[in-house]
């Protein structure tokens, strides 16, 4: 008998991480006036993933699928489309320029005018085994007036826009995608995993005002700055929470399961002479004593790897000009936010006052909302609703080729 619930059901978004040390799918449900609230969630531990890329697809696809049949469990729904996060040191983001002369006998500038320079923005000179994830528009300049948001019927000359472009490796996105598609599941969109954690936890004043976004995963870590509402640099770093797991395993000759342990229960992102010559005992699976762990060696190690993230970020976005632009400060996310006195550590390295990311503006599942970790995941979610808001009926407009999304979109949230 047809089941009359799914008469009834509104529209769903759904966003997919494939992470280094989880896979989860979150489910969210659009009311009538487009408002999101997030109705189920699925999880599981990642086994095929290194680095945020897939190396193991077989594993993967076990993974995946047993997220999202949680998720579907949850929500009470059956999942057929996604939008699927991508991450990687592989992925680069760099701003560029389009120019267009206005030749119009009047110099007014119109919405065809504005086309053409957006046009001229996309073609861009990438290695051409790279894909463009994403081209998001900045703002216009006529003439020397800058910062337009909406040049149309202005007078000039000369037309510019800047974009902020995110591309990477098309291969290792086809990997992900092709393992997503292979599940017999649409992949409506791909979406860089730093700006969907930004899209999740900035408000709209903390974009207008600058801030810093930084996800810190497990196998990698992604930031992203905004400046007076848009995107003005992102990267990422192939070094995340299971690196610093590694060095303590090794400085402390202890396996790395164990050393993951260790840096969540006795680690600090800050090292300080309090714990100098400070040792405990662990206990193994049996109850029984094992050597003894010096807390000062694996607070060094933990302390100086996350240190070093810190920096070689804060020297890209110095480079690039723009932390002094970050008067809304620093948000850190993914499951490293959970590490003792991780915000403190980011407010030395950056000088700049430092918050948990959380999500806002969303509603639903406080078991989610609450948790740093599932930062990207939502912001998957609201990423497809706002492209779920902007698209006209699935019919009318179709999606790219057989495995690509959609290329470009002109503004976020």
């Amino acid at each position: 008998m047809f089941d009359l619930r799914f008469l009834d059901r509104r529209p769903l978004v759904v966003g997919l991480e494939i992470g280094t040390s989880k896979v989860c799918a979150m489910v969210g449900e659009m009311n009538a006036d487009g408002a999101l609230t997030i109705i189920g969630i699925g999880q599981c531990p990642s086994r095929g993933v290194r680095k945020g890329e897939i190396v193991e697809p077989a594993l993967a696809e076990d993974d995946v699928r047993q997220a999202l049949a949680e998720a579907e469990h949850s929500a009470d729904v059956e999942i057929r489309s996604v939008f699927l996060g991508v991450s990687g040191g592989h992925i680069l983001g760099f701003n560029n320029r389009g120019v267009q002369p206005i030749v119009s006998r009047d110099r007014e500038i119109g919405e065809d005018d504005v086309n053409d320079v957006i046009r001229n923005a996309k073609a861009i000179n990438i290695p051409a085994d790279h894909y463009v994830v994403h081209a998001i528009r900045q703002h216009f300049s006529v003439d020397d007036q800058d910062e337009i948001r909406d040049p149309v019927s202005m007078i000039g000359s000369r037309l510019e826009v800047e974009m902020h472009v995110i591309h990477g490796r098309t291969n290792r996105f086809q990997n992900a995608i092709r393992l997503v598609k292979g599940m017999h599941l649409e992949v409506e969109d791909i979406v860089f995993n730093g700006l969907a954690s930004s899209l999740a936890i900035l408000t709209a004043e903390q974009k207008e005002l600058g801030a810093l976004v930084i996800d810190l995963g497990a196998g990698t870590t992604e930031y992203v700055v905004y400046s007076r509402g848009v995107v003005k640099h992102t990267g990422a770093l192939a070094v995340g929470g299971d690196h610093v797991s590694q060095d303590i395993a090794l400085a402390l000759k202890v396996p790395q399961g164990r050393a993951d342990k260790l840096k969540f229960d006795h680690g600090d992102a800050l090292f300080d002479e309090s714990c100098h010559g400070l040792t405990f005992t662990p206990q193994n699976d049996l109850g029984l004593p094992e050597r003894p762990v010096n807390v000062e060696h694996l607070r060094c190690v933990m302390s100086l790897r996350l240190q070093e993230c810190f920096e070689i970020i804060r020297e890209e976005i110095e480079d690039a000009g723009w932390l002094s632009h970050l008067r809304g400060g620093v948000f850190v996310c993914g499951g490293g936010a959970r590490a003792q006195r991780i915000l403190e550590l980011a407010e030395r390295v950056f000088e700049l006052p430092a918050f948990p990311g959380h999500a806002r503006g969303i509603s639903g599942l406080a078991s989610a909302l609450d948790q740093p970790e599932f930062s990207t995941a939502i912001g998957l979610v609201k990423y497809g609703a706002s492209q779920q808001r902007r698209k006209p009926p699935r019919g009318a407009l179709h999606r790219l080729v057989n495995w690509a999304p959609a290329r470009f979109f002109a503004n976020l949230l």
